[in-house]
């Protein structure tokens, strides 16, 4: 194995750096925009509806482009009208993680709504009429079983999210599929590294599918599991 390809095995740990923060991003996204939604508030409903349908309307590729050259360009414009002469470059890891995570937080955020919606009503007047306090309630009933309806959603969105890591590679971010076309690019051999980068997103697939589909027979215990 040359050095293309251990050079491509190094981006790997960036392309899985990039998801897992993405991901943390999203989740913590989905969890707020959930509860925005389930709130009943017409000053929380509005806004997070607004984000989850213009994010899954527009195309990953545009938003990542928009918030990092769009964002660069504004919050320079916003630095020269305060007088500093100043200049900003968005760091490639740092808007690519943003980026991802605020487009799958907009998934995520349908994903935990619909599952806290599957989650029988009786059950929470059950914890009032016992005085439980909204944490207890959400800590006990809500969580546990939110994690069981979510999972085959979050599956799927995570997985979408590992592939989406490749839009990174146009902002610069040498992570393994820019490094793969620099790699073909130099050996005029386009075929072998590509596959080999496919090669290891289906191997982040199956391991990611192998770690999820133990979670999800966690937390099915007693009920028909939802297979995946």
């Amino acid at each position: 194995m040359n050095d293309y390809y251990w050079s491509i095995l190094n981006g790997a740990v960036l392309t899985v750096g990039v998801s897992l923060a993405a991901l943390a991003v999203s989740v913590v996204l989905g969890l707020i925009g959930a509860a925005a939604k389930l709130s009943g508030r017409p000053l929380l409903v509005i806004p997070a509806t607004v984000y989850t349908t213009i994010i899954r309307g527009i195309p990953d590729l545009v938003l990542m482009l928009l918030v990092f050259y769009g964002g660069t360009i504004g919050v320079n414009a916003l630095l020269e009208m305060a007088g500093s002469e100043a200049t900003l470059d968005l760091n490639p890891f740092f808007a690519g993680v943003f980026t991802l995570g605020f487009i799958y937080g907009a998934y995520m955020t349908e994903t935990f709504r619909g599952a806290i919606m599957a989650i029988p009503r009786g059950q929470f007047e059950a914890a009032a009429a016992f005085g439980m306090a909204p944490r207890q309630t959400f800590m006990r009933i809500t969580a546990p079983q939110m994690v069981r309806y979510a999972l085959p959603g979050f599956t799927n969105n995570w997985l979408v999210l590992i592939k989406s890591t490749a839009l990174v590679s146009l902002i610069g971010l040498q992570e393994m599929t820019y490094l793969a076309k620099q790699a073909s690019a130099a050996t005029r051999s386009p075929f072998a590294y590509l596959l080999f980068a496919g090669g290891l997103f289906l191997i982040f697939t199956w391991a990611s599918l192998a770690v999820l589909r133990k979670l999800n027979a966690r937390y099915s215990l007693g009920t028909k599991r939802i297979a995946f």
